[in-house]
């Protein structure tokens, strides 16, 4: 590793953050829930997208406000009782734009931009009814098209029971790769297998979530276990197994301390491939500080559909984030991903360690400063960008 080129890589980014911070005031931003409530995104998030714990009720609550807080303003009056009609449809766009330079790489820097651009929206279908989407119009430099997209049926029978159909990321219940701080993503939840399709990005089904009085948490999710393809002859799944996700999460004030599993069986060209990832979790949250860590082991039997499958192939990932607010509208952030498996040949092996600084400029507006060691290959990447919404 060359540490001179690290150790100029955070002096720079801290350099930046001072400039950044000594040019700038706070005000108000206007993407859609915004729009709707005349609210400041400041209510739900702190920095966007990172969702505050009224943003996690608000989200969690079908995006209504609590009872009885709902304007009669937000919504027409079509003289019809059974219809909830927003008067306007709720939409928003979110773009990020970086420029990277990455010393050890054939092309040394680059603008990375747009590296997103996407258009959201959501709101109330009916009482206890919401719905959430966006569209993917450039995502590094692709239309990746529709992404999240569900209907959220919220306090089913009037209990805590809410049901979530659609199509969402399987890692949502744990952390949610959608609202992450940093360019660098959350490795272990992308990290693939042999042909394997199987991983905790996007899939297909239906959430089932409940929140008991004792404030344990429980999330059950029901898969079709191969991603967001396009449909095959009418089909998205491409056999007739399921896959099966359970989540738990105890909150003990101090911190949450959670574990999950995830259990499925894939076909292809006539051979299986039976997987299983399980792993802990804890998050221990301050008035400043949030720190998370996630152990991911994964086990596979057949990853590369062979006739005679050969050894279990086991993958493990490591994943740390330490958010801490050293001030107002300053953010920082520590990311550590690790990767390995137990075969010679898969080549699954990642390591990172990534610092990042960034500053609300405005509470739509955010500008960030990030440098990421890879530990395996021993490279660096130095990222200047911002991200607004609006």
């Amino acid at each position: 590793m060359k540490l001179k080129t690290m150790f100029s890589g955070i002096l720079a980014i801290f350099l930046v953050s001072i400039v950044i911070d000594s040019a700038v005031n706070r005000a108000h931003a206007i993407p859609a829930f915004a729009r709707k409530y005349n609210l400041s995104c400041t209510t739900c998030h702190n920095p966007f997208p990172k969702l505050k714990e009224y943003g996690e009720e608000f989200a969690g609550n079908g995006f209504e406000l609590p009872d009885g807080e709902e304007p009669p303003r937000a919504y027409r009056n079509t003289g019809d009782d059974r219809l909830t009609l927003m008067r306007e449809l709720p939409l928003g766009v979110r773009f990020d734009a970086y420029y990277s330079i990455t010393p050890d790489d054939d092309v040394t820097n680059d603008f990375k931009n747009p590296w997103g651009l996407k258009v959201l929206s959501g709101g109330n279908v009916a009482d206890n009814v919401g719905y959430y989407m966006y569209f993917y119009m450039s995502e590094h430099g692709e239309v990746a098209g529709i992404e999240d997209a569900y209907v959220h049926f919220n306090n089913i029978g009037g209990s805590e029971l809410d049901i979530m159909v659609g199509q969402f990321q399987i890692s949502d219940p744990l952390m949610k790769r959608e609202l992450r701080l940093t360019f660098e993503d959350y490795e272990p939840y992308k990290t693939k297998v042999g042909y394997s399709v199987a991983n905790l990005k996007y899939d297909r089904g239906i959430i089932f979530t409940y929140a008991t009085h004792a404030g344990t948490d429980l999330a059950l999710e029901i898969l079709n276990g191969n991603g967001k393809d396009e449909s095959e002859h009418g089909s998205y799944d491409i056999d007739s197994n399921k896959s099966f996700f359970f989540r738990v999460m105890q909150d003990f004030k101090v911190f949450n301390l959670g574990g999950f599993t995830y259990y499925g069986s894939e076909k292809m060209n006539g051979r299986d491939n039976e997987y299983l990832f399980l792993g802990p979790d804890i998050i221990i949250s301050g008035e400043k500080a949030e720190l998370n860590l996630q152990y991911v082991y994964r086990q596979d039997d057949n990853p590369l559909f062979l006739p005679s499958p050969g050894d279990e192939i086991k993958t493990e990932g490591i994943l740390g984030e330490l958010f801490f607010m050293p001030k107002d509208y300053i953010y920082t952030v520590f990311l550590y991903n690790k990767v390995w498996d137990n075969s010679d040949y898969f080549q699954t092996e990642y390591e990172t360690a990534t610092v990042n600084l960034t500053h609300l400029y405005r509470s739509n507006l955010k500008f960030m400063a990030e440098f990421t060691y890879d530990i395996e290959r021993e490279n660096t990447r130095f990222l200047l960008g911002f991200v607004t919404g609006f």
